[in-house]
């Protein structure tokens, strides 16, 4: 076969046997007795991870495994609505997610390590299109609790709090100073990215569950902190840090030296109608640091593809402003502290910048402006640099004698956010930020929550997940409970107690002497381990699975002429079809998907299919322990890793 390779044809990355092994592999390991063993089959539920590294926490094994078809909906309910209700367990937006979300969950998927990731990412997509499309809504809660939370800032923290608050009986009241909701998701990313329309769409849905609002009302200006501890019984802060950092560099006031928070804004109110012949972006800084995204520091993955959209909207802030200026006919130029092969924005956005026409400067560190009689800057002063991060912190070592000017009329500084505390001081921990505990309560000030941006700036989907841990701990503290201490992995999971009753089928308890047994009403044998442990590759059978080419989004890649006053949006959605083949490409990890081979490899016949009147997601296979000699073939062929050895460790 050819060395060269059509994307059709590229080679598996998984292989049993690498290159240069002569002998197979031993046994013995695996297979400790010829006739007996006190290991047997046992029933591991593990997080995914997909899961692990999504910050919002999705179920996202449980939606892939409904748009497949093996988790069928409820009488009366398409597939798409189920599959969007428990996505929307977690995430109220998917259909924004869906498109700016940096897809964490891909890079930490396990088929990574087969061929491709599973494009969990356009799967959302489309679901949240098929719910817009639809008119799908949320199913509001008859009884109130009677009490009343203020909902400090209506960004993607604010709402997704508020969201899950509702949804438990509370009264909600979200207070925001602009005159929409959206926080980042309106007033830092463009419209090309995330159409108005669609956020107008998800947002109105929380506001139909009795969410209410004061908008253009600043808490600790235009209403004081105190009048709202006394009208309500818990306060969430989750303004964001949506005030620009200025250039790390002296006297850099300029009237057209601007941040990219100021400057997006300016452009999504429709304020900004020309910015200049000539636009520089300074980007790079502190706030992009997290989108090397959360998944890699799971570790186990060594062959993570480039997903669709890997960029958080922090990270992001210099190329859409780079973009816009482009698309208004300006010269950009856009330089970064990091060389351009390490700059926080995928290869794939590089490339769509540099098709556009702008200019990537990397390596370069500002230091000074240039400015005209007039006062305003002229250029900006940059010097060659190396930048790295040490112990997590960003050093930059400048090389003397690199110093150039790059010709400006305009000026964005793109290198971080901060919070603004105006009237609220009193939450500042020191370090420009909220200091909280694991629930998102304030330190020491019991019955006040935070989420998202104020805590650190990170991503959209970040921010969403705090918002819906933060309202579980508004709930307990409303209702007297402790505040538990949360799981180490911190996500939605199946649970398949809860789908034995929805089944109709009897759970009972497993006391001594009967522990798990193939005779007892209950999962034998199993043991739900969501909350502490993800399952990698390593625990799967890889060689399950054939190649299956990943069904790609359209996306459309502009020309410097063409991206002119284009503002269309550039991701387009699955069909149908491609998400159903799309979300088939799931390995399952850590659950059952109904495969046969556990039961059509055993040798002894020991494991058997649970009769139809029995079984249902997660319990379809069961062992007879009478016959099983413990010889592991079920657990090496089991390609989810949902097969386990154990009893008697």
């Amino acid at each position: 076969m050819s060395d060269t390779l059509t994307p059709s044809e590229e080679k598996l990355t998984f292989r049993r046997y690498k290159e240069g092994d002569s002998k197979p592999h031993s046994l013995r390991e695996k297979i400790f007795q010829a006739s007996y063993s006190h290991k047997c089959p046992t029933y591991i539920q593990s997080t995914p991870p997909c899961q692990g590294s999504c910050p919002a926490g999705e179920d996202i094994r449980r939606y892939l495994q409904i748009a497949r078809g093996m988790e069928k909906p409820p009488a009366g309910m398409l597939w798409q609505e189920f599959a969007w209700r428990v996505l929307t367990e977690a995430n109220p937006f998917p259909s924004v997610m869906g498109r700016v979300c940096p897809a964490p969950c891909e890079s930490g998927c396990n088929r990574n390590e087969v061929e491709d990731h599973v494009g969990i990412n356009s799967v959302e997509h489309f679901l949240g299109e098929y719910a817009i499309a639809n008119h799908l809504g949320y199913k509001p809660v008859a009884k109130s609790t009677g009490k009343k939370i203020a909902i400090l800032g209506g960004g993607p923290a604010g709402l997704s709090c508020a969201y899950q608050l509702a949804l438990k009986g509370h009264a909600v009241t979200i207070f925001d100073e602009h005159e929409h909701l959206g926080g980042m998701m309106r007033y830092g990313i463009p419209g090309f990215r995330t159409p108005r329309a669609v956020l107008d769409a998800e947002i109105q849905r929380i506001l139909d569950l009795g969410v209410q609002t004061r908008l253009n009302c600043h808490v600790g200006k235009d209403i004081t902190l105190q009048e709202i501890r006394a009208q309500f019984d818990a306060v969430f802060l989750g303004m964001g840090a949506q005030s620009g950092r200025a250039l790390p560099i002296e006297q850099a006031e300029a009237p057209n030296v601007v941040t990219a928070t100021a400057f997006l804004r300016a452009f999504n109110d429709g304020r900004l109608k020309y910015v200049g012949q000539r636009v520089v972006v300074v980007g790079g800084g502190d706030t992009s640091i997290d989108v090397a995204t959360v998944a890699r520091r799971l570790g186990h993955i060594e062959n993570a593809r480039p997903v669709d959209t890997e960029r958080a909207i922090a990270g992001r802030m210099a190329h859409d402003v780079a973009e816009i200026s482009a698309r208004q006919g300006a010269e950009v130029t856009l330089t970064s502290v990091f060389s351009v092969d390490k700059m926080q924005a995928n290869k794939h956005e590089i490339e769509q910048a540099l098709a556009e026409g702008i200019a990537i400067r990397g390596g370069m560190a500002p230091i000074g402006i240039v400015r005209g009689s007039d006062g305003r800057a002229t250029a900006l002063r940059v010097i060659q640099c190396q930048a790295r991060f040490v112990s997590g912190r960003l050093e930059i070592t400048q090389v003397a004698g690199t110093e150039e000017e790059i010709p400006a009329d305009l000026i964005v500084s793109a290198i971080g956010q901060a919070v603004d505390f105006s009237g609220l001081e009193e939450f500042d921990s020191g370090r420009g930020n909220v200091a909280t505990d694991k629930n998102y309560q304030i330190q020491g000030k019991p019955g006040v929550f935070a989420g998202g941006d104020v805590i650190r700036p990170h991503l959209l989907t970040t921010a969403i997940g705090h918002g819906a841990i933060a309202a579980e701990g508004i709930d307990r503290f409303l209702a007297g409970e402790e505040l538990e201490k949360r799981p180490k992995i911190d996500v939605h999971t199946f649970d398949l107690m809860r789908k034995m009753l929805e089944s109709g089928l009897k759970i009972e308890p497993v006391a001594e002497p009967i522990r798990g047994t193939d005779e007892a009403p209950v999962v034998h044998n199993f043991d739900n381990r969501s909350s502490r442990y993800v399952i990698t590759h390593k625990e799967l059978f890889l060689g399950h699975f054939s190649y299956v080419a990943r069904r790609r989004r359209g996306v459309t890649t502009l020309s410097k002429e063409t991206a002119l006053g284009n503002f269309d949006e550039r991701l387009h959605v699955l069909s149908e079809a491609d998400a159903v083949a799309e979300a088939k490409r799931c390995m399952s990890c850590g659950m059952c998907f109904q495969c046969d081979n556990c039961v059509v490899y055993c040798p002894q016949t020991a494991v058997f299919r649970v009769p139809k009147s029995k079984s249902t997601v997660g319990r379809y296979v069961d062992t007879d322990y009478n016959k099983c000699i413990g010889c592991h073939i079920c657990h090496d062929v089991c390609p989810t890793g949902y097969i386990q050895m154990g009893l008697g460790e």
